[in-house]
């Protein structure tokens, strides 16, 4: 068993000042980043993962700007890689499967944000590819969200997501 921790997304624009507030961001950063600490001490492989919009127009992550980069709370160390991609699914259309196979890694640890979106699909790809996931979910954070004439409190994202994910997908502690 060769473990692996993929932070997702911990950007900018997902904290108060950004483009993009996920709630309660900060605390997911504090919880992701002493993972990221255990993990560094353990000397297990660390990735780190950033999204970039393809267009200056995109709500958020746009190219190039401050909002994109990561978050100087889980900042990545010299030798520790960024993997750009540009949908949430951090498997697409990226070297980052290729990577962990490169290094024999079996098992991975995914934090970051937004639980609806990119942890899910990243947690679900991960899965289909055949890796045993682990995800912390007070280290991701969702987003209050609405469809219909429903609408979803930021908590209530993150149970329906970290339920669905558990029940098939992912240990989630």
């Amino acid at each position: 068993m060769k473990n692996a921790l993929i932070l997702v997304d911990i950007q900018n624009d997902y904290f108060t000042d950004g483009l993009w507030p996920v709630e309660n961001m900060n605390k997911v950063a504090k919880a992701a980043g002493d993972i990221l600490a255990k993990t560094r001490a353990n000397q297990d492989l660390v990735i780190h993962i950033r999204h970039e919009a393809l267009s200056d127009a995109a709500p958020f992550f746009r190219p190039g700007t401050f909002g994109a980069e990561i978050h100087q709370s889980v900042a990545p160390a010299i030798q520790e890689p960024i993997i750009l991609k540009h949908r949430p699914n951090s498997f697409h259309e990226t070297d980052l499967n290729a990577r962990l196979q490169e290094k024999s890694i079996t098992d991975l640890t995914i934090v970051g944000a937004m639980s609806q979106m990119c942890i899910d699909a990243t947690v679900r790809a991960a899965r289909d590819l055949g890796y045993e996931v682990t995800v912390i979910a007070e280290a991701c954070g969702a987003k209050s969200t609405s469809f219909g004439n429903v609408t979803l409190t930021a908590p209530q994202v993150q149970a329906a997501f970290m339920s669905g994910l558990k029940q098939a997908y992912a240990t989630v502690i």
